[in-house]
């Protein structure tokens, strides 16, 4: 399948749902648990091969707010596992730059510590940065930079005029990486829940039958193959974007 990827057009930024974990793990007669252990595995592997490809910025849906109403021992594990699976040499033998997106007051003490390490401890790699939303959720984002613009017209310095796509694109927390182009989610279902809602709004999006834990290389493959083989027309008709293509091309 590697053959069938052009590396001239590898998408700057994929954002992935990564679903399943513990439909894997019970079809195995094993406990959620297992599979978001098994889940991890996956991470480290398509988080090396998107910097092999060229990737620059990968975005993993790996907790959101609702989780938290999951059964209290899922999320103990959950947590424990942010903590054991976030080993500094996976991001420096990639050079792999590690930030977090999400309402962290909610989580516990020792993980924010440990986000926060690895965050200062990877700040000067840059091949590709990854970025982990943990305890996220697109409403709770654009709520929150709703309010922070409401206080800056409270507070005067900005003008209701001013309110524009751009500046709430700034106020989100992923103010730092570009919207991505290719979203992925496993697992066979088939919706967003709750995830970049702003930022996917010209998305690719790719839905695959696999179970996050077995998502792989060939897997990642087949999807960036499928985005690579659409017209991306942002509203214009694709007889305007041939022309614009050709034009660029003499």
């Amino acid at each position: 399948m590697a053959d069938t990827i052009d590396m001239t057009r590898i998408p700057q930024h994929i954002a992935i749902i990564m679903d399943g974990n513990g439909r894997w793990a019970q079809e195995r007669g094993q406990h959620r648990s297992y599979g978001h252990k098994a889940g991890v595995d996956a991470v480290r592997c398509i988080t090396s091969e998107c910097t092999r490809l060229g990737v620059k910025y990968l975005t993993l849906y790996t907790f959101s707010t609702e989780n938290w109403n999951r059964p209290a021992d899922e999320v103990v594990a959950l947590m424990g596992l942010v903590l054991t699976s976030l080993e500094d040499e996976i991001f420096m033998k990639n050079n792999v730059r590690f930030r977090v997106i999400g309402d962290r007051s909610r989580l516990p003490e020792e993980v924010r510590q440990k986000l926060a390490a690895t965050e200062a401890n990877t700040a000067g790699n840059t091949a590709m940065t990854m970025v982990v939303a943990l305890s996220y959720s697109s409403k709770w984002e654009i709520t929150n930079a709703v309010k922070d613009i409401a206080q800056d017209i409270k507070d005067g310095t900005l003008q209701v005029d001013d309110i524009c796509e751009d500046l709430l694109s700034q106020k989100l927390q992923t103010n730092f990486m570009p919207d991505p182009e290719l979203l992925i989610r496993t697992g066979g279902e088939l919706r967003i829940s709750n995830y970049l809602l702003w930022q996917i709004a010209y998305s690719e999006l790719y839905f695959c039958d696999t179970y996050w834990p077995d998502f792989n290389e060939e897997a990642l493959h087949k999807a960036i193959a499928s985005y690579q083989n659409r017209q991306r027309r942002f509203g214009k008709t694709g007889r305007q974007v041939e022309e614009e293509n050709n034009e660029t091309t003499i």
